[in-house]
């Protein structure tokens, strides 16, 4: 098949949208597709999907809709659902990126004739010296999503194009205004896209119709301070919507779910310098076989810190870090460049 042959996936947005005119400018033969992600227990704004269209029309592209329905509610909402349910916390978009984006889409993509897929995630891909894949930071570091893609995988990033990469968000916006795009000054999404109002205890609930019960709030030493709505719902290092007065700032800093307890502390309780991860995803190198140094990231809006990562899944940072939380990602930096993404199992 040509890999010049491009299939944009289209979310509605203005992100997508200028993806799509950038692929057309580039000379590559290219269709826009709308994944379906929408069902009955899963909320879908069908504006996207018109806006989408809208903006595949004034192209002149083929549009295809894809009904992902199945799989996104399988690979997606019910493993973040899982998580949360086991006591950790998920990154719905990472698992999304993984089996969805770049893999369901990916493969039905090829299907239709379509060797490679573009997106309008901000991030950069560069080929070196000895033909690896390297995964970069975009150009926008206010915009950079190379966190959100340190999933993929050389075969994935080999068929994967990024026209954001360069671009700030003004300039996306200014390339949208000119063509004359539907999706121009359209809102960027906050929130995890299927859950829009954020309350995941209450999407979580209807999803599967249980009822996770309250239990009790715990200080560090275990003494019960009062209870909570359900140790589901809350996330380490929260502080807002606890529902409970102590008398100076309290924050989540454990739960276990076998006795549906949430333990609460202060701000200094949250800081660890250790982490374990496992599934790893080296991207560019193979792997180590001794102690490295970098950059590491625990979540999105963490600013990279020292560290040292060990051939055992250990990361130590030089200095405590804030609310290391299981479930979530942690992301090894040199510079722009990703060196690998794995997935927090523990903190020491």
């Amino acid at each position: 098949m040509d890999a010049d042959k491009v299939l944009v996936a289209m979310s509605g947005g203005v992100d997508s949208s200028v993806a799509a005119w950038l692929v057309q400018e580039s000379g590559a033969e290219c269709a826009g597709a709308m994944m379906l992600l929408c069902g009955s227990k899963v909320f879908c704004d069908l504006q996207d999907d018109r806006d989408a269209r809208q903006v595949a029309a004034r192209l002149a592209l083929p549009f295809y809709s894809l009904d992902t329905r199945d799989e996104f509610c399988r690979d997606v909402v019910e493993d973040f659902i899982r998580i949360y349910e086991e006591g950790h916390t998920p990154n719905p978009c990472i698992l999304c990126n993984q089996r969805i984006k770049f893999g369901w889409f990916m493969d039905k993509a090829r299907e239709l004739g379509y060797e490679a897929v573009a997106t309008g995630h901000y991030a950069r891909i560069e080929r070196n010296e000895d033909g690896r894949y390297l995964l970069k930071k975009a150009a926008d570091p206010g915009k950079d999503q190379s966190y959100f893609l340190a999933c993929l995988t050389q075969e994935q990033l080999s068929r994967s194009r990024f026209p954001l990469g360069e671009l700030t968000k003004d300039q996306v916006r200014s390339i949208a205004l000119e063509q004359g795009f539907v999706t121009a000054k359209k809102r960027d999404s906050q929130d995890v896209c299927f859950i829009p109002d954020g309350d995941y205890k209450a999407f979580m609930e209807r999803y599967t119709g249980k009822t996770y019960p309250a239990g009790d709030y715990l200080d560090q030493c275990g003494k019960v301070l009062g209870k909570h709505a359900g140790a589901v719902g809350y996330t380490i290092g929260q502080r807002k919507g606890l529902g409970i007065a102590l008398g100076a700032p309290a924050y989540v800093c454990s739960k276990d779910m076998v006795l549906n307890t949430v333990t609460l502390g202060s701000n200094a309780d949250l800081f660890s310098r250790e982490l374990v991860a496992d599934q790893w995803n080296w991207i560019a190198i193979d792997g180590i076989r001794e102690p490295l140094r970098c950059l590491a990231r625990v979540r999105y809006r963490h600013t990279e810190q020292p560290a040292t990562v060990y051939p055992d899944g250990r990361v130590i940072f030089d200095e405590p870090q804030r609310a290391i939380t299981t479930g979530q990602t942690v992301v090894l930096y040199e510079g722009d460049t990703v060196i690998a993404g794995a997935r927090i199992i523990a903190v020491k």
